[in-house]
């Protein structure tokens, strides 16, 4: 980070990191191109690529410098995007913008967008099973894929969105909006930092270390998501604000107050921190990124 400041470092690795995630995506053609055109569009329409960078980053951290980490981060960011299409549906969030663009179902439509949230969702184990002819630990890869499934299904972000999609408009406890916030949100960090400490050679004592970073950091991060859809704008952000509002959500805001649930942003980001000062190796930029995630403005 000598050369160049954080914000030049992150642009310039959010453009690496996406060009491998895209150097992943099947090509479009066949009679089922129009699903693969939906499922090429929404991968291609940006983003910061913050879950195969925090792989990346975490697996660099353990010392990770093979190639096998990159059909993991095309992976993690096809189920990514595969939940940002789902969620922006008339039957979730009835969302219209997403990263500036028109959502995959405004250009593609209902049906479209569902088959293409499927594909991805599947695409991307198809495309994870490819590290295992890159490592000479295909265990460690099996075991990594295993952890993908997990956090991405019923016990993971999906099992979130149950519980978010089946409380929409009604009050939830805080102990119920916890639990969504940790499968919906943080249980993809989770995946992301947890693959990239197992294929990069940590420890089981240093792997609970990083799950437990991950959380605070997803909890936070989705503290600062509903701060941010009330107090930036749709210019700012690439997507609708004021979401939560339109679709009676509760959030920590309105369970919490604004004030609070910016000081909670501050204490679980530090939380976060401090297990990463107790892991081995040292990775400035990935505080760094961990400090902008929190305190982000888009």
């Amino acid at each position: 980070m000598r050369n160049m400041n954080f914000k030049e470092m992150f642009s310039a690795r959010t453009e690496e990191v996406g060009i491998v995630v895209e150097s992943y995506l099947p090509s479009v053609e066949g009679y089922q191109s129009t699903v693969l055109a939906a499922m090429d569009y929404s991968v291609r329409a940006g983003g910061k690529r913050l879950r195969p960078m925090l792989m990346e980053e975490t697996y660099r951290l353990f010392g990770g410098r093979g190639k096998e980490i990159q059909p993991f981060m095309a992976a993690i960011e096809m189920i990514h995007t595969s939940s940002l299409i789902h969620d922006d549906l008339p039957c979730m969030d009835n969302d219209t913008l997403r990263r500036g663009l028109p959502t995959a179902w405004v250009k593609f439509g209902y049906d479209m967008a569902v088959l293409a949230g499927d594909g991805l969702l599947i695409y991307s184990m198809e495309t994870a099973a490819k590290a295992l002819s890159m490592t000479d630990r295909p265990d460690l890869v099996a075991r990594c894929m295993g952890i993908l499934a997990q956090k991405t299904g019923i016990f993971g972000m999906i099992g979130g969105q149950t519980v978010d999609v089946e409380l929409a408009g009604k009050p939830i406890p805080k102990e119920k909006l916890d639990f969504i916030y940790r499968l919906k949100t943080g249980a993809l960090l989770e995946a992301s930092m947890m693959i990239g400490a197992i294929l990069g050679g940590g420890d089981e004592t240093q792997l609970k270390l990083v799950e437990k970073m991950a959380s605070c950091l997803g909890k936070a991060f989705q503290i600062q998501d509903d701060i941010l859809d009330l107090t930036s704008s749709e210019e700012v952000l690439g997507k609708s604000v004021l979401s939560d509002e339109k679709n009676h959500k509760t959030t920590y805001v309105t369970l919490e107050g604004m004030k609070k649930a910016k000081q909670d942003v501050e204490i679980m980001s530090e939380e976060a921190i401090s297990c990463l000062h107790e892991l081995p190796g040292k990775n400035e930029f990935l505080e760094a990124l961990i400090r902008m995630l929190v305190n982000r403005e888009k």
